[in-house]
C-alpha cells in the first residue's frame, strides 16, 4: 500500500504495480460523462471482469436506482448485475432499516428514492407533525412548499433531524456544465432552520462505508477505490483506509492534489481510468495509449 511519504504530486502519476481482487468504481467523471464511455472505460471493465476481479460501482446520485443503472451500462454496451451496484439510495434505505426502524420520514426527493423507500416499507408523510427525519436529496423538483414543509417539521414542531443523502455540490455534465446537487438543498434548509444535517449516506461518510463493505465481503486490502473527486471518492478510501486513484477526468485536478497534505492524497494519480492496469501489462495487452 502506497503511503504518504511522497514528496511531490508527480511521484503519485504512476499505475499501480498489481491487479486488485476489487475495485470501486466512481461512475459520473470516472467511467462515463452524461452518456458516453469515457477513454479506456469499456476495455478496462471486461478485462477486469474476465480475469475474476470484483467489480462494484459506486455512485452518490439519488436520481437512478441499481436496475437503472444496469439499463445504462447495457445503453453502453457493458453488462453488469443490480448487486454491482451501491449508491445513495441504496444505503439511505439501509440506513434507516438500521438505525430508525418505524421512523416517518418526509424525502425532498425524485421517483428512484421515493420509490425505494416504499418498497422497503418505511412511511412517508408530507405533515410536518409526524415527520421524525427529513430527507434532504438530489431533486430538481425542489420548490419552496417542499422547504416549508420541511422548516416546519424541524424548526416549529422541533421533531424532526435533517439528514442527506450525498454532500456533492454539483453534478458535473458534458462540457464543463453542471446542475446543483444535494447539497443546495441542505444549504436552503440549514440557513432557515438554523440546524446541521446529522447524517450523510452517501460517499465520504461511514454509511457508505458500511454499505460497501457489506456488498464486497472483502478486506479493504485487496480493494482500490477509483473517482474523480477528492473531497468523496479519494476521501472515502482514506476514511476506509483503502488504497486509492484519483482520474483526472472529471471534477479534481493535479492542482486541487498538491493543495493537499501528503496523508490525504491518492494513492495513485492517472490521466485515464484503464491506466488502472500495470505499465507492462498494458503494454502486453497492447494498450499503448
Amino acid at each position: 500500500m502506497i503511503t504518504s511519504t511522497h514528496a511531490s504530486v508527480e511521484s503519485l502519476r504512476t499505475s499501480p504495480l498489481r491487479i486488485y481482487p476489487a475495485y470501486v468504481f466512481d461512475l459520473d467523471g470516472t467511467i462515463y460523462l452524461g452518456d458516453k464511455l469515457l477513454p479506456g472505460a469499456r476495455r478496462l471493465i471486461e478485462y477486469l471482469q474476465e480475469r475474476g476481479s470484483r467489480t462494484v460501482f459506486l455512485s452518490n446520485n439519488p436520481t437512478l436506482d441499481p436496475g437503472m443503472y444496469v439499463e445504462k451500462f447495457e445503453r453502453l454496451g457493458l453488462q453488469i448485475n443490480e448487486s454491482d451496484v451501491v449508491n445513495s439510495v441504496v444505503s439511505i434505505v439501509a440506513w434507516l432499516q438500521r438505525e430508525h426502524p418505524g421512523a416517518v420520514v418526509f424525502p425532498i426527493a425524485e421517483a428512484p428514492l421515493i420509490r425505494a423507500l416504499g418498497n422497503a416499507g418505511i412511511r412517508m408523510s408530507e405533515d410536518p407533525q409526524e415527520i421524525d427525519i427529513v430527507i434532504a436529496s438530489y431533486d430538481r423538483t425542489f420548490d419552496y412548499r417542499k422547504l416549508q414543509i420541511a422548516f416546519d417539521a424541524i424548526w416549529q414542531f422541533g421533531r424532526a433531524i435533517l439528514v442527506t443523502t450525498n454532500p456533492d455540490r454539483f453534478c458535473p455534465f458534458p462540457g464543463g456544465r453542471g446542475q446543483p446537487d444535494a447539497a443546495a438543498i441542505v444549504a436552503a434548509i440549514e440557513a432557515c432552520t438554523g440546524v446541521k444535517s446529522q447524517a450523510n449516506a452517501g460517499k465520504p461518510d461511514q454509511i457508505m462505508i458500511d454499505t460497501v463493505t457489506e456488498a464486497l465481503k472483502m478486506d479493504v486490502r485487496d480493494c482500490i477505490m477509483v473517482g474523480d473527486r477528492l473531497y468523496t471518492d479519494i476521501q472515502m478510501a482514506l476514511n476506509a483506509v483503502m488504497d486509492s486513484a484519483l482520474v483526472l477526468t472529471g471534477d479534481s485536478s493535479i492542482a486541487m492534489v498538491e493543495e493537499r497534505e501528503s496523508d490525504q492524497r491518492p494513492s495513485f494519480v492517472l490521466d485515464r481510468v484503464d491506466h488502472l492496469i500495470p505499465t507492462q501489462l498494458r503494454d502486453e495487452l497492447g494498450w499503448n495509449i
